[in-house]
């Protein structure tokens, strides 16, 4: 007892010493404090998480369906493929070469950052990393050495991360046939026309061959006394 005594002396000798206030009035000051601090940190405190429910079972992602080969298709068909329809694949193509990038919607799909590229060969604005509407266009014509580079490197990521399913009809070659077979169809009636004539041509000039030979014959069976009386 009489080392807490002795203790409780030196206490309240050095709370008086530092601080001028008594041992009551030290820790009535300690007390409102610590109250004042565990006050002030309910309000600040952040609210607590909501209970787990333990029947919860997260849904898991559906599977993406296997990539369909479409072969060659007009660009006009591919716009069908932007991602519009939540049903159809979302494709894109590069140098007339076309990739379905179903897996990257977040990228290319609607709302995405480059949902401009999908559905269309935006080779030119990938060369120039441009979202112009004049650059997304398979016309990759007067481009530079540096665009040029650019665009390969995007093609070897495409080659490497998603699958090809076809290819764009190129239009020079159906446009030439367009124009053969337009011509050939003009040229028909033509021929036809030509034929016919030389046919008449030919017709007429026999007749008048046969009218000749004819006079001919007439002449000679003419009496020659009626030629003097003429």
């Amino acid at each position: 007892m009489v080392a807490v005594a002795e203790l409780w002396e030196t206490l309240t000798h050095a709370i008086h010493s530092y601080t001028g206030l008594s041992p009551a009035a030290f820790f009535t000051a300690i007390a409102v404090a610590a109250a004042i601090y565990h006050l002030v940190a309910s309000f600040l405190a952040p609210p607590p998480p909501p209970p787990r429910n333990r029947d919860f079972v997260p849904e898991e992602s559906e599977p993406l369906p296997p990539p369909v080969q479409l072969g060659e298709i007009s660009e006009e068909e591919l716009k069908a493929y932007d991602g519009s329809d939540p049903k159809k694949p979302l494709l894109m193509a590069i140098k007339g070469q076309i990739y379905d990038v179903t897996q990257s919607r977040m990228f290319y799909g609607p709302g995405g950052p480059y949902a401009l590229f999908a559905g269309r060969d935006a080779s030119r604005a990938l060369a120039k990393m441009s979202f112009e509407p004049q650059d997304l266009t398979s016309d990759i014509s007067g481009l530079g050495p540096f665009e040029l580079d650019a665009l390969q490197d995007w093609e070897y990521k495409f080659m490497s991360k998603y699958v090809k399913v076809g290819s764009i009809k190129k239009e020079v070659e159906s446009e030439k046939a367009a124009d053969v077979s337009s011509s050939a169809t003009e040229s028909a009636p033509e021929s036809h026309a030509d034929v016919a004539e030389t046919a008449t041509k030919t017709e007429v000039e026999s007749k008048e061959t046969d009218l000749g030979e004819k006079g001919e014959d007439v002449k000679e069976h003419v009496p020659a006394d009626a030629t003097k009386e003429e």
